[in-house]
């Protein structure tokens, strides 16, 4: 007879108290039927021979073997399925092996539920499908009986791996208190059971189970069993650091709570009710409106806020984050200014001249006043430096009404700069046109980027691409700053973009951008500009009248001849300020100051003139021709003088005048012409080998180069050549082809001005030009003819008339 009481507590659930129950194991002796052995399968027990366990019986066919087997004293085989979630499983859901036992007893629980008292016997192998003779409504299977190879239990390995078992056993009980009686095992114990019990009942691993289940060798499912009894008590002991760590940091956060529910309380006693920062972050942002989404984020960083020490770095790090975040304009948007013919005024009044480029803004204008819901383009003012880019899009944002402010992305080479840092680290903040939103209160300002040609890239990444975003109106509506983490609308944003050259501005952007160049002013819009916008501000800074410093249209026009060399008026504006500056010293030393300020008291005030205008100069000698050039500083005159020297074996070209390959080119292409009509122009052919042709651009240390010398070169050539001298105060441009085809050129207006200041009264320039000298004023060339020209041959007709 033995008691369920001297039988090990069951491995499965419904661990209750089982009461004391006499049974007599004489009467469990009865072969098992390897033919049709019935089947109780498990879901996640391994189950060893040897071993008393009690297993929790909830399915019905598992009741009705278990059952079965009590009445009929009929041994059964235990094997533990493949995937414990099926339901109803068959033979190809379980394991492969499996022991054979005895069902000692079934018990009803207090609970209703049903627990069997089992006896591990012998493991078995599942060879096949069973008879299903015994009970055909139940799982069975055909196996074959397998047989445990002892071990010596001299072997001192065998005893070795025996007493590992044994203590790490210990080990794993005492850090798993519900294994504690499982596992006390006493003196006398065979090894066997030691192993078949500990592999039963310890929490190893699955996979360790059923290797050793299927292992024929005590010894071999011993050391299996080692293996893993280490495994599980490494695991246990890092399960109980977590644990202690976690307690640990619980414990801290109850007593950080605590200490600062104790300082809430002693502010009120000290200062009263008075709101903390993260009430008044909640206040502000159900203020703003949030949608869904964003209210979600928000709310969830403010209550980390309010989880921080107010001492601590990292409230002061979130602190700023929230302020940023709801200091920006998410609903705000200024009321914007629907009279067009006000717009248009201011600006007309804000600007002289550059008619063309004041034209397109106001169609802009136009646009977006007829329907402000309309994605305007990105606008790209391109010009030399003063000819009042920036200036313009101050009045724009006058005109429209809305908030204005300017990102400088000179020098900007961190891609950070414009997508903001990521809060990682202290001094993260977000990028500059988040800033500039956040500076200019509004969601619907003007922003101008200054200087997009001049944004660099490094290792920090490229901030050119970042604009991309920004600039596409089809892509900023949902614009994410790594700062703020939060997508922004820029779709109200006008931007207006400036540069000096396109040159450096990469193509993606460029394709996002429309162009509008600002080629410079005219002398004539400089002394206006002056007049009406440069003095009265120099004067408007100094708190002085109009009638105080009076500067004669001479003088003005002079300043800009001789000491500036620009197409803008920054110069223009320094000289006039330093204007000013002799006459507030005249003032304070009671000296005269000359009023109204004349040319002959220029250089007095402003030192001797560092620039020297070119005159129209002597043609009467063979090979000297006037040109024409542009540079960004406005136009010039350009020389070609041509010499002929004799030749001592090959008569040369020699091209010098600090030249670019162009004007290289053009020289070759010129004198290949003339080589070609030698005959019809009147040249011995013999000349070109007897002489070196030298052609000469005066002032080589200025760089030259592009298309427009090519009918320059041809006549100066032409004129060496012959001995004929060129037509005076003749002046020229244009490029050639080797046909003799003149091609048309840029800068015309720049150049025809140039040639009017040098007292130029002749210009020839291609047909296909004509129309950029139609849209100078008719008064800035008065005194001048223009000569149109299809051809080399025509160029020469008007030269030697």
């Amino acid at each position: 007879m033995k008691n369920i009481n001297d039988i090990i507590p069951p491995a499965e659930e419904n661990n209750q108290a089982l009461g004391s129950i006499s049974i007599d194991l004489k009467d469990f002796s009865a072969k098992p039927d390897i033919n049709d052995l019935l089947i109780l399968p498990t879901r996640n027990l391994v189950m060893f021979p040897g071993v008393h366990l009690t297993i929790g019986l909830g399915r019905r066919m598992s009741i009705d073997v278990a059952e079965f087997s009590e009445t009929h004293h009929t041994p059964i085989g235990i094997v533990c399925q493949i995937d414990p979630d099926i339901e109803n499983p068959t033979l190809s859901d379980l394991h492969s092996h499996g022991v054979v036992a005895d069902v000692l007893k079934v018990l009803e629980l207090p609970d209703g539920s049903k627990t069997a008292l089992v006896r591990g016997r012998g493991r078995f192998a599942i060879a096949g499908p069973g008879t299903g003779v015994s009970a055909p409504d139940a799982l069975s299977a055909h196996v074959s009986l397998l047989k445990d190879n002892p071990e010596r239990s001299a072997s001192r390995e065998y005893k070795a791996v025996i007493e590992n078992i044994r203590n790490l056993a210990q080990d794993v009980s005492k850090k798993s208190p519900e294994m504690q009686q499982i596992v006390s095992f006493p003196n006398g114990t065979p090894d066997d059971e030691i192993v078949n019990v500990t592999a039963t009942n310890l929490p190893v691993k699955q996979s360790a189970k059923f290797e050793m289940i299927q292992a024929d060798s005590i010894k071999e499912r011993a050391l299996i069993l080692m293996n893993a009894l280490k495994e599980s008590d490494e695991m246990l002991d890092i399960q109980r650091e977590v644990m202690e760590k976690a307690r640990a940091g619980m414990e801290q956060n109850q007593r950080s709570a605590f200490l600062q529910m104790q300082m809430d309380t002693i502010r009120e006693e000290l200062y009263g009710d008075e709101t903390t920062d993260a009430d008044n972050f909640r206040l502000r942002a159900d203020e703003i409106g949030f949608d869904e989404e964003k209210k979600a984020i928000i709310t969830k960083e403010i209550d980390k806020l309010q989880r921080y020490n107010p001492q601590s770095p990292d409230y002061a790090i979130q602190y700023s984050y929230l302020d940023t975040v709801l200091s920006l304009p998410w609903a705000e948007a200024s009321e914007l200014n629907n009279d067009f013919q006000k717009a248009e005024s201011v600006l007309e009044s804000d600007h002289y001249g550059l008619e063309k480029v004041k034209e397109r803004i106001i169609e802009q204008l136009a646009v977006i006043m007829d329907n402000p819901d309309v994605k305007a383009p990105i606008l790209c003012l391109v010009g030399p430096p003063g000819v009042g880019k920036t200036s313009l899009g101050v009045s724009i944002a006058k005109a429209l009404g809305r908030e204005y402010r300017r990102v400088a992305l000179g020098g900007v080479h961190d891609e950070a700069e414009i997508r903001g840092h990521r809060r990682t680290y202290l001094g993260s903040m977000p990028g500059r046109i988040i800033d500039a939103l956040k500076r200019a209160g509004t969601n619907n300002p003007v922003l101008l980027l200054d200087e997009i040609d001049k944004l660099g890239t490094d290792i920090k990444g490229d901030p050119a691409s970042a604009l991309l975003e920004v600039l596409d109106p089809e892509q900023n509506c949902h614009f994410h700053d790594n700062y703020i983490d939060i997508d922004f609308d820029l779709s109200n944003v006008l931007f207006i973009a400036t540069a000096n050259s396109l040159q450096t501005v990469p193509r993606p952007l460029l394709d996002r951008i429309e162009v509008i160049e600002i080629p410079g002013y005219v002398p004539q819009e400089k002394l206006q500009i002056a007049r009406r916008h440069l003095i009265p501000r120099i004067l408007k800074e100094q708190g002085w009248q109009k009638k105080d410093l009076k500067v004669s249209d001479e003088a003005i026009m002079a300043i800009i001849d001789d000491y500036t060399a620009e197409s803008g008026v920054r110069q223009l504006e320094k000289l006039l300020g330093k204007i000013l500056r002799k006459a507030v010293l005249a003032k304070l030393r009671n000296n005269k100051f000359p009023s109204p300020v004349r040319v002959k008291h220029l250089k007095e005030l402003l030192g001797t003139p560092p620039y020297h205008r070119e005159r129209a100069i002597d043609t009467s000698i063979p090979g000297v021709v006037t040109g024409l050039a542009w540079t960004q500083v406005g136009g010039e005159i350009l020389l070609v003088e041509v010499s002929l020297s004799p030749a001592k074996t090959e008569g040369k070209l020699i091209v010098t005048g600090n030249l670019g390959d162009v004007m290289k080119e053009s020289a070759a292409i010129a004198l290949q012409w003339i080589k070609a009509h030698a005959t019809e122009l009147g040249i011995d052919n013999d000349i070109f080998d007897k002489f070196n042709i030298h052609v000469h651009f005066p002032e080589g240390a200025v760089p030259k180069d592009g298309p427009s010398a090519g009918i320059t070169i041809v006549t100066a050539l032409v004129s060496a050549l012959t001995g004929k001298p060129v037509r005076q105060k003749l002046a020229m441009t244009g490029e050639t082809t080797l046909r003799g085809q003149v091609l048309p050129v840029g800068g015309i207006r720049e150049k025809l001005l140039a040639a009017k200041r040098a007292g130029i009264t002749d210009i020839i320039v291609c047909d296909d030009n004509r129309r950029d000298v139609d849209d100078i004023p008719a008064d800035y060339l008065q005194g001048v003819t223009m000569h149109y020209v299809h051809t080399l041959d025509n160029v020469l007709k008007v030269t030697f008339a």
